[in-house]
C-alpha cells in the first residue's frame, strides 16, 4: 500500500518504512504526528482518489532529525554595469519516517 501526501506545499509518494525529507516542521525529534492531507491511497483493489483529500485517511510519521541543506549560491551579475550581488541560502529540513498508513 502507498499514499500520496501533501506536506509543505509539495506532494510525496510514501510507503510504510520510507524516509522523506520535507521543509522544516515545528516538531521535536522523536515525536509522532499524523498527516491528514492524503491525496491518493494505492491499494490492491485499486486506488482511492480524493477530491481533494481522501476522507478518513491519514499517514503517521515520526520525526528523525532536523538540519540544513547544502548552501545554494545566488550570484547576479550585469556586465559592463559594475553590478554584482552575491547571496547564499540554506534551506532547513525535517527528516520523517513513515510509520503507518491508515485508511
Amino acid at each position: 500500500m502507498y499514499a500520496v501526501i501533501e506536506e509543505g506545499g509539495k506532494q510525496y509518494r510514501v510507503s510504510q518504512g520510507d524516509r522523506i525529507r520535507v521543509e522544516k516542521r515545528g516538531a521535536e525529534v522523536g515525536e509522532e504526528f499524523s498527516i491528514e492531507k492524503v491525496l491518493l491511497l494505492g491499494k490492491d483493489d485499486g486506488p482511492a482518489i480524493g477530491s481533494p483529500y481522501v476522507a478518513g485517511a491519514s499517514v503517521t510519521v515520526k520525526v528523525l532529525e532536523h538540519g540544513k541543506e547544502d548552501k545554494l549560491i545566488v550570484f547576479k551579475y550585469r556586465r559592463k554595469k559594475n553590478y554584482r550581488r552575491f547571496r547564499g541560502h540554506r534551506q532547513q529540513y525535517t527528516d520523517l519516517s513513515v510509520e503507518s498508513i491508515n485508511e
